[in-house]
């Protein structure tokens, strides 16, 4: 009889240990979920450094452009001006010699080879593969380009302490900046990699010859 209380006893204890136990893993299960490391403050922090980031109206940088396509590579250098008006781009081989030059205004985007020829179409994207083998997305790249998102939805981002950009999920494309530059007391991007299905595009920039601001 004894043996038998004690018996009882042992599984009434074990139900309870469990119970608790139960209770336990309930209350950790509701537990709210630890804030992301985006703030409310470091957004602030982001919103400012792209507050300071619209101010810039243009740009002209040098630079070394590597694209990986599914078919072929290329790897080369970049001189380009920037306004709001229009792009002006020369793309040049590893050893120097202008293989293409683009410009891009308002009526539409002319790329003249390296022989001479010129062909024109209404986007960049679509000119640049059919002569060139690769889409170069120029329709967000100077935003981009600038350590900033273009005014599409944005899939995804990260940023660093400083509200600077780390990465980017945008328009079909994964970019991630890897450091970055003070230029005329801005922070500006010094290497760039863009990474969508077919293409990968690489970005460094040697120099931001200059700046204009409004």
């Amino acid at each position: 009889m004894l043996n038998f209380f004690f018996l009882n006893r042992f599984f009434l204890n074990r139900r309870y240990f469990l119970y608790c136990i139960f209770l336990l893993l309930s209350a950790c299960a509701i537990l709210p979920k630890p804030p992301s490391q985006q703030s409310s403050p470091l957004s602030a922090i982001h919103q400012q450094h792209l507050a300071k980031l619209s101010t810039i109206k243009g740009f002209s940088l040098k630079g070394r452009l590597g694209v990986v396509t599914q078919k072929q590579g290329f790897s080369g250098g970049l001189d380009w001006q920037h306004n709001l008006a229009e792009d002006n781009i020369n793309v040049f081989s590893p050893v120097g010699g202008k293989v293409a030059n683009i410009h891009k205004d308002a009526t539409g985007v002319t790329l003249i080879k390296q022989d001479g020829q010129s062909i024109r179409a209404q986007n960049a994207e679509s000119l640049t593969e059919t002569t060139l083998g690769f889409r170069l997305p120029l329709a967000g790249l100077s935003d981009w380009t600038l350590g900033k998102p273009t005014a599409s939805n944005i899939e995804a981002s990260t940023w660093d302490e400083n509200g600077r950009l780390l990465a980017l999920k945008q328009d079909g494309w994964d970019i991630s900046y890897e450091n970055y530059i003070e230029v005329n007391g801005q922070f500006l991007p010094k290497k760039i990699v863009l990474k969508s299905t077919p293409l990968n595009l690489k970005l460094l920039i040697e120099a931001w010859d200059s700046v204009i601001t409004n």
